[in-house]
């Protein structure tokens, strides 16, 4: 039996009286590869997650249902993390180091979900989630920028 039958092959017509033996060998065969790919799937899937995805009667059809829900989800997860990071300030209770890793952390994360910023600009966006007193650095890097020198954050 091809287990993967049912993802490279259309379903075939439902057979009927009249149809020949192969036909119905072959839907048959089908049916089997589609129960099987499903099965498999839903054993794979944790029951928290299954339970968000629409169940379909065709393995195809429920791989798109699962890509779906993790586009949904990919585009919840860059909501909550420009959110996080447009809210971020320094607050001194952690090392500026610390922050500016924080925020990178969350740079790349976005990155891996495709959302590109440029490197000046989140350069100053994290300058700007420093407090007044880190007004000298601000400035500094700002001549020095000039100067054709950067960051390398």
């Amino acid at each position: 039996m091809e287990f993967g039958l049912a993802l490279r092959v259309d379903e075939p017509l439902v057979p009927i009286k009249s149809s020949t033996q192969i036909e119905k060998a072959s839907y048959e065969r089908w049916e089997q590869s589609n129960c099987l790919s499903l099965m498999f799937i839903k054993s794979s899937i944790g029951k928290s997650i299954r339970g968000s995805i629409f169940e379909c009667a065709k393995v195809k059809e429920d791989l798109k249902a699962i890509e779906q829900q993790f586009e949904t989800s990919d585009k919840a997860l860059v909501s909550t993390l420009m959110t996080k990071m447009c809210s971020m300030k320094f607050n001194g209770t952690k090392g500026v180091h610390e922050h500016i890793m924080e925020m990178r952390d969350i740079i790349a994360q976005l990155k891996s979900l495709e959302i590109e910023m440029s490197e000046s600009f989140l350069v100053h966006f994290i300058l700007n989630s420093l407090p007044s007193e880190y007004e000298p650095f601000k400035i500094s890097y700002n001549t020095h920028k000039e100067n054709g020198l950067s960051m390398n954050f």
